[in-house]
């Protein structure tokens, strides 16, 4: 059983910053991929950013120079550092992780989990 709980949304003016926060806890033996999305009203949801267990980093075009993902690993935690927000950021942000945890026998099983979301929202 693995949770993933999200936090740092909140309200900004366009311009300013905010750093998203979401910590992984419970059965947990090692996690790959971490990533954000995000999900505006009326559109898909999209990938905002991801970064792999060795802190390959990848993200969409509409981010990149302002936005920055990180991971602690010891914290079992990933951040978003958003910068310069647009109110075009305004959405639900999520975060999500692959996540090894641990079985009897040694035996190890890999899900992905997600994040209950967190509201960010940009004004003029």
């Amino acid at each position: 059983q693995v949770q993933l709980v999200e936090s740092g949304g909140g309200l900004v003016q366009a311009g300013g910053s905010l750093r998203l926060s979401c910590a992984a806890s419970g059965s947990i033996f090692s996690i790959g991929a971490m990533g954000w999305y995000r999900q505006a009203p009326g559109k898909q949801r999209e990938l905002v950013a991801t970064i792999t267990a060795s802190g390959n980093t990848n993200y969409a075009d509409s981010v990149k120079g302002r936005f920055t993902i990180s991971r602690d690993n010891a914290k079992n935690t990933v951040y978003l550092q958003m910068n310069s927000l647009k109110p075009e950021d305004t959405a639900v942000y999520f975060c999500n992780a692959g996540v090894w945890s641990p079985q009897s026998g040694g035996v190890h099983y890999s899900n992905d989990y997600w994040g209950q979301g967190t509201q960010v929202t940009v004004s003029s």
